[in-house]
């Protein structure tokens, strides 16, 4: 068997055990491309055209089916409430420090660990908006406006 040949093949197989073992699609595209340089290294084609064949074949499957894949893989993903959270304006319960990692916000009647998007501190009080959500923390930037907090108003009414 030609060196060539075995290649393709063992590539071929360990792009589909690499397939087997990831979840979505990762490497279908390169065990396409694989498979058509190992027929082209069957019938004799040189080297050349067999990795052009791979590359072409790979990039070609790659770019018509990815969209589609993503599409319907992406199908079964559910949103959470917490998503209706991001573009809502809240307000800082505890002072955002990334380098300390502390902070809360109050959003939708609900206390939520915040960090700041700019790397930025921002105080209490400060009304923030949720640019995104990284597990359990809403990634937050600030608002023009300050808020005041009831402690904020108890302490100067005293």
């Amino acid at each position: 068997m030609d060196y060539e040949v075995l290649s393709w093949l063992i590539a071929f197989v360990v792009f589909l055990i690499l397939e087997a073992v990831t979840v979505g699609l990762a490497s279908i595209f390169f065990a396409f491309g694989a498979f058509v340089a190992l027929i082209s290294a069957l019938i004799g084609a040189p080297l050349g055209v067999q990795i052009a064949l791979f590359i072409v074949v790979s990039a070609v499957t790659l770019y018509f089916t990815r969209p589609l894949a993503k599409k319907y893989l992406n199908a079964r993903r559910h949103p959470t409430n917490a998503d209706r959270m991001l573009g809502m304006i809240g307000i800082v319960t505890k002072e955002i420090d990334n380098i300390k990692g502390t902070g809360a916000v109050s959003i939708g009647g609900k206390i939520w660990t915040a960090r700041s998007l700019t790397g930025e501190n921002i105080a209490e009080g400060e009304k923030v908006r949720p640019e995104s959500i990284e597990g359990v923390k809403l990634i937050v930037k600030t608002l023009t406006d300050k808020v005041t907090t009831d402690s904020e108003k108890t302490s100067r009414a005293t």
